[in-house]
């Protein structure tokens, strides 16, 4: 079902301020931003090894990214994984009582599919499934 860690999406106020930190500080090679319209978000994507940091800052008061930093702060908001086939994944999880946010694949940042997990279902992580 998966196939490996696509992303961790970190939820920040502003990508201006925290980008330099993961480009310049940590030496991560920066894939440039994207705004994500549907999700109210714009995200700064950073390559580490086989895997990618997701910076989001959101672009609205009522983004689930603004509502997320002002209950927690800033920090770790989701752990995305890589999957072939999301629509036939989400039909499998949702068979075996998984708890899911999308029952149908949305449009993700780079073009991808993506699917949310309820952090209920998943240990209290939210879990983003996305298939390239």
């Amino acid at each position: 079902m998966t196939k490996k860690i696509n992303h961790i999406g970190i939820a920040v106020k502003s990508l201006e301020s925290a980008l330099p930190l993961y480009r310049d500080v940590m030496g991560m090679a920066f894939e440039g931003t994207e705004e994500v319209a549907e999700q109210k978000v714009r995200v700064a994507f950073l390559a580490v090894g086989e895997s990618r940091i997701e910076l989001l800052e959101p672009t609205s008061e009522d983004s689930p990214v603004a509502k997320f930093l002002e209950k927690n702060g800033e920090g770790v908001h989701h752990l995305a994984y890589q999957v072939d086939n999301l629509d036939a994944v989400l039909a499998d999880l949702a068979a075996q009582g998984v708890r899911l946010i999308d029952e149908k694949p949305r449009r993700g940042a780079h073009g991808t599919r993506i699917a949310f997990l309820h952090p209920k279902a998943t240990g209290g992580v939210l879990t983003e499934l996305c298939e390239v």
